[in-house]
Parts: C-alpha cells; sequence; structure tokens
C-alpha cells in the first residue's frame, strides 16, 4: 500500500467511517479481472475500432481536451499528444443517455448540475479513445485483451471499481447512488452509463455531485501548498467537531472555504454551548432531586426524523443537520421559560421528563452525523450523571 493509499484507508477510523470495502484498483485482483470482464463485453457489442489521433491531453486528469476547451482543474496546459489508441463509440449512444439524463431515470444532483451534464450531452457526444500505448504508461494500467501493447485509459480502468468490487452487490442493490466532486462529473454522467449499456449491466440511479473545499478562495489540493490535514484537525478538535462543520456549513452547490476559526465557532456555538450545556444543566438538576420520570418530547420532536429523512433525499445535509440543532435550540427556550430551578414536585418532574425524552430522540437522529457524540450523549441520559458532552474549543 502507498503513502496516499494508507492517508486514505487511516481515515476510517478518526472519522468513524464505516467502510464496506476498500478497493485498491492497482492491485486488487478482484478489479483487474473485472476490468478485462467489461472490456471483453464491449467489444463483443461491436464498440470498440482503432485509429490514430493526435489531441490535446492534461497528464493532471488524464482527459483528452477538444481544441476549444481548457482544463478548469490543472493549470499547466494540455500537450498534444499523436499516438494510435482504442476507440469507444461513445455517439452510439448518446440517445439512450439524454433519455436517461431527461427523464430523471439516471437522477443527476444538484439540479445545475443536472443542466451541465444534458448541455454536454445535447450538443453532441464524440467516440473517445480508450487506451494508451503501453510505452507511455510508465509501466502503469491494465493491458487491453488481446492487443498488449496498449494499457486500458485510466478512466475507464477506475470507474468500473464500482461494479469490480462486488458485483452481486452492485446489481443487487436497491438503489446505486455515487458521490463525486464536480471535476468528474463528464466521467459518472456520460462515459460511465455508456460503459455500462455496452456491457450490459445494471446502471447508476443517482450522481450526487459537490463542489470543492477551498482556503482562500482556492481549491484545496496538494498543488496549492493549501492541504489541510483531516487527521490534524481531529487531533485538535475531534471528530465530532469536523464532520460537524463538514455536515453544517459545507454548500450543497459552491466551493466553501474553510477556516478553523469557522469550525471552532460552529461546535461551540451548536454542540458545546447549545447541546452540551443543556444536557448538562437539565442533569445536574435532575441528579439534585434523584429521579427523572417519564414524559412526552416536545412537540417539535415529532416531525424531525421526516425533515431529516426528506432533507437527506435531497442530499441537503445543512437541512438535515439544522433540523436537529432547531430542536436544540427549542428545548433550552423551554428550559428558560418553565425556569426548572424554581419548580418543585410533579412540575418539576414534567419540565425535566420533557426535556430529557427531547434529549432521547436528539441522540438517536445524531447518530448517523455524530455517532460518538451520539453515543455519548445516550450514555448520559441513561446514567443520568452530568459531564462534558462537547467541550469548548475557543479558548
Amino acid at each position: 500500500m502507498n503513502q496516499a493509499t494508507a492517508h486514505f484507508a487511516s481515515l476510517q477510523k478518526p472519522l468513524r467511517l464505516a467502510v464496506y470495502d476498500f478497493l485498491r484498483t492497482s492491485t486488487d485482483p478482484r478489479h483487474l479481472d473485472g476490468v478485462r470482464r467489461l472490456w471483453q463485453a464491449s467489444a463483443r457489442s461491436g464498440d470498440f475500432y482503432l485509429r490514430d489521433y493526435t489531441g490535446r491531453y492534461c497528464l493532471g486528469c488524464e482527459q483528452f481536451y477538444a481544441d476549444d476547451e481548457r482544463c478548469l482543474e490543472h493549470e499547466t496546459p494540455p500537450e498534444v499528444v499523436t499516438e494510435q489508441n482504442w476507440f469507444f463509440r461513445l455517439s452510439r449512444y448518446s440517445g439512450e443517455i439524454l433519455e436517461l439524463l431527461e427523464s430523471g431515470r439516471i437522477r443527476i444532483e444538484p439540479a445545475a448540475r443536472r443542466r451541465e451534464v444534458l448541455g454536454f450531452v445535447r450538443a453532441g457526444l464524440s467516440d473517445i479513445s480508450v487506451s494508451r500505448p503501453a510505452s507511455r504508461s510508465d509501466g502503469w494500467g491494465i493491458p487491453v485483451p488481446g492487443s498488449p501493447d496498449q494499457v486500458i485509459y485510466v478512466w475507464w480502468d477506475a470507474l468500473a471499481n464500482y461494479l469490480t468490487a462486488d458485483p452481486a452487490r452492485w446489481t443487487g442493490a436497491t438503489e446505486r447512488v455515487h458521490v463525486i466532486g464536480k471535476g468528474i462529473l463528464r466521467f459518472h454522467a456520460v462515459y460511465w452509463p455508456a460503459l455500462l449499456l455496452s456491457a450490459g449491466e445494471r446502471l447508476p440511479d443517482t450522481i450526487f455531485v459537490h463542489d470543492y473545499l477551498a482556503v482562500d478562495g482556492a481549491k484545496i489540493s496538494k498543488s496549492a501548498g493549501n492541504t489541510v490535514r483531516p487527521t490534524d484537525l481531529i487531533d485538535r478538535y475531534g471528530a465530532d467537531a469536523v464532520r460537524w462543520w463538514l455536515l453544517r456549513e459545507v454548500a450543497p452547490l459552491g466551493d466553501t472555504d474553510f477556516t478553523e476559526a469557522r469550525l471552532i465557532a460552529r461546535a461551540d456555538q451548536e454542540l458545546a454551548n447549545g447541546l452540551g450545556n443543556l444536557v448538562h444543566r437539565v442533569l445536574s438538576l435532575a441528579r439534585r432531586t434523584g429521579r427523572i420520570t417519564s414524559a412526552s418530547p416536545l412537540r417539535t420532536v415529532h416531525p424531525l426524523a421526516d425533515r431529516i429523512d426528506a432533507a437527506l433525499a435531497d442530499f441537503d445535509f445543512r437541512a438535515a443537520t439544522g433540523a436537529v440543532v432547531e430542536v436544540i435550540a427549542d428545548a433550552n427556550r423551554y428550559v428558560e421559560q418553565t425556569r426548572p430551578w424554581t419548580l418543585d414536585g410533579t412540575d418539576l418532574d414534567e419540565v425535566l421528563g420533557t426535556v430529557v425524552s427531547t434529549c432521547r430522540e436528539l441522540a438517536t437522529e445524531l447518530s448517523p452525523f455524530l455517532p460518538d457524540g451520539a453515543a455519548r450523549l445516550h450514555a448520559q441520559l441513561t446514567s443520568g450523571a452530568p459531564a462534558r458532552l462537547y467541550p469548548r474549543l475557543a479558548q
């Protein structure tokens, strides 16, 4: 495992990611065999032909660009390359891909990205090069079946991993969702469906496209020297704070500027001061009374699960977590209005029971977003022992 791969794999534990599979396409035998099978299936469909080609090639994104196009991702201009390659008959699938996108059979979110792809397809699809001379690949790549002097184009190879990792999971899944960056939209929304149509495989259902994280308006990248290591942020602020910033502040459309100050402010305002302080106040008071009676949660809790589900169906993480924040704020207002520290008897029992029941529902709904923090909240509500749930990050 090389250093870059190891860095990605190492994020699973600190970020509390549930990973079903981790496939390294350059070495995993499942992938190598699967790519060959897909290539041979397209070959049987008559979708490959060999031709000489001269084009402008960007090494950074491994893509040919037309004369009137420029690479928006890399500063180095594409170099002119002349070579003999295998071409894929993408033009054969223009009408079918257009119908899939227009009908919503392949859903693309957000809508602005759907319009972008539709504009590209409606302008007409040209056949694409899907191999490179082995002499130009520096020993990297999967040889083209029956043509060992050529290797399969890196993007054809890479896209296939969705299927090659576990074919039964791909074909049997209720829904197949891709989560991708905007710079690779064309590959996933046009080339990948065409490959699958050619090979006779199931299509993706949804493609969710995110924009970029930026620092001072510039995309975070190694070449720009403005990288931010997630593990460093987790070491300083904890996984809850990092996950919460990504969920609460990253825009559904448009790049989002990152600063540590914004991460700290968001975590302190909504986690430490909002939810953490609420739980600490109520459990401290309940501990003095020695009991927490059962009561219904606040009315705003009742539609919470449906609101979150609806927001997630639209891939709107800010709206989903915003619904949680609204209930936290409502619970804090309820405490201020009822002033439980001035109550006793059944009045106090009702107020404490209401807030604790509300917090239990919040812990349940928070668990997909903040698994560690939600588990701590559940534990505190079960034991009744107040503790610092979310530390304040600002010094």
